[in-house]
């Protein structure tokens, strides 16, 4: 074999270079990735809205000894603490041995995906048909979510303030629901109409019967059948539906994807695929650290981080100030010396939608976990922009510690952007970057991850929380 030349050497040196994971990883590595994501498989499966990933959340916390937090409650050091917001976010945290005025290692990720909401007076019959009405939820492709098997997922808050929970449509015995689209036969003038509005929002309805009550007198009989059946299975009424969260979701399972099984076909992915790495950082066996560190799994990413269960909410602030306040340090210390991963995905390069990319600048499926600096849209509006001496400690982290990572933005500048919950946090003083798995088909019913990019995921928030 020849040698290589000054200039060979010299490149290895000096060049950045980015490539597929499975040439730089040893097999039992790959093996490893491979095992954690059946875990992850069935994370998603379990929790397809907030509400449900929070309750999985919990159980996981409780098996690893993670107790129940209420503000002005004792900590102590070694303690392991959660603190369940509403049923619909979740902030969990362990103290550290060292000072807390070293500052807190964060990952924060985001448990809402897009869907289909249920309206508060849903049901209706038209021509024979029975629907629910539905508002679509985060940035959605409305004619991706025509024509497929829908489950539905959510609670019933009843007027004596007792919770139904119910899940239609995952068991292989249970119906699905479904939205109606125009055959091609029919759709000449929907197939001249742009993708944005083939499908409009009020159409979005579901198709949930079409069998009359059994008695001539009453009116609106498909539509009492429906309710009659929902009465008799779990006791509520129309009247019940204005306090209820229902959503309709995709209702496959998350299955392996390609021939090789190196990636998983799922819905949820975003953010999930973020989520359940900052849990099992959290949870690892391997760690061994004297930070005190936290996870946080947040609500209302999808439509702006608003309200009380989103990260704009003054709950962060307000934990890691009592944690301060608690260990006899200042909070304000505290937050200038804590550091963040903002945990969400990013767009992996497809090369059958070359254009919209900018290739040296993108993310790939495989190439590990991704870093953004920044985020936002057209002039970085909407972005903290980490500063990049973080930048620089995030990757001697993550070299340090065997990460395959890559950086990344998300598009082309004039044409992609997106925002992330990282501006809320860094708006409180806190050093935050970017740091997610690359998304394939990203907010589509079905989204595509390569099992490599979530282990490498796990272990990036692991180094941070370790380092």
């Amino acid at each position: 074999m020849n040698e290589k030349t000054e200039g060979q050497k010299l490149s290895e040196k000096l060049f950045y270079k980015s490539e597929n994971a499975f040439e730089k990883l040893e097999k039992a590595e790959s093996e490893k990735a491979f095992e954690y994501c059946k875990g992850y498989k069935k994370f998603l499966d379990e929790a397809k809205i907030e509400r449900e990933a929070v309750k999985c959340a919990e159980a996981m916390a409780r098996e690893n000894g993670f107790v129940p937090y209420s503000f002005g409650d004792e900590l102590k050091i070694g303690g392991k603490y959660y603190i369940n917001n509403r049923g619909k976010s979740m902030f969990l945290f362990r103290i550290g041995s060292e000072n807390i005025k070293n500052g807190i290692r964060i990952a924060a990720a985001h448990i809402d995906s897009p869907r289909l909401d249920l309206k508060p007076r849903p049901v209706y019959e038209d021509s024979g048909l029975g629907f629910f009405k539905t508002h679509y939820y985060g940035g959605v492709k409305k004619y991706q979510w025509t024509a497929t098997p829908l489950a539905l997922h959510g609670s019933v808050v009843l007027s004596d303030n007792s919770v139904i929970d119910i899940t239609i449509g995952e068991d292989e015995n249970d119906p699905v629901l479904y939205i109606n689209d125009l055959p091609p036969h029919l759709a000449q003038n929907q197939s001249q109409k742009t993708l944005a509005l083939a499908i409009e929002g009020e159409t979005l309805n579901l198709l949930v019967g079409s069998m009359p009550y059994p008695d001539k007198e009453a009116s609106e009989k498909i539509k009492l059948n429906i309710l009659s059946i929902l009465n008799k299975k779990y006791g509520i009424t129309e009247a019940d539906l204005i306090s209820a969260e229902l959503c309709a979701v995709p209702a496959a399972k998350a299955r392996d994807a390609g021939l090789d099984r190196s990636m998983i076909a799922a819905y949820g992915h975003d953010d999930r695929v973020c989520a359940y790495p900052a849990l099992t950082a959290l949870f690892d066996g391997t760690l061994d650290s004297t930070h005190t560190v936290m996870a946080v799994l947040a609500d209302k990413e999808e439509t702006g981080s608003d309200g009380n269960t989103g990260m704009k909410s003054a709950l962060l602030r307000d934990l890691i100030d009592e944690i301060a306040r608690a260990l006899g340090e200042s909070p304000a210390l505290v937050r200038a010396n804590s550091k963040c991963l903002s945990a969400d995905v990013n767009v992996a390069f497809d090369p059958n939608f070359p254009e919209v990319f900018e290739k040296r600048n993108t993310a790939f499926i495989n190439h590990g976990v991704v870093i953004s600096k920044y985020t936002g849209a057209r002039g970085k509006s909407g972005t903290s922009d980490a500063s990049a001496e973080f930048l620089g400690h995030i990757r001697s982290i993550f070299d340090k510690n065997g990460v395959i990572w890559q950086i990344a933005e998300l598009g082309k500048v004039d044409q992609g952007g997106g925002g992330t919950v990282a501006a809320y946090i860094a708006n409180l003083n806190i050093d935050v970057i970017d740091l997610g798995v690359p998304v394939l088909s990203m907010h589509a019913p079905t989204e595509i991850i390569a099992k490599l990019d979530v282990y490498m995921a796990h272990k990036a928030i692991l180094s941070l929380f370790n380092a």
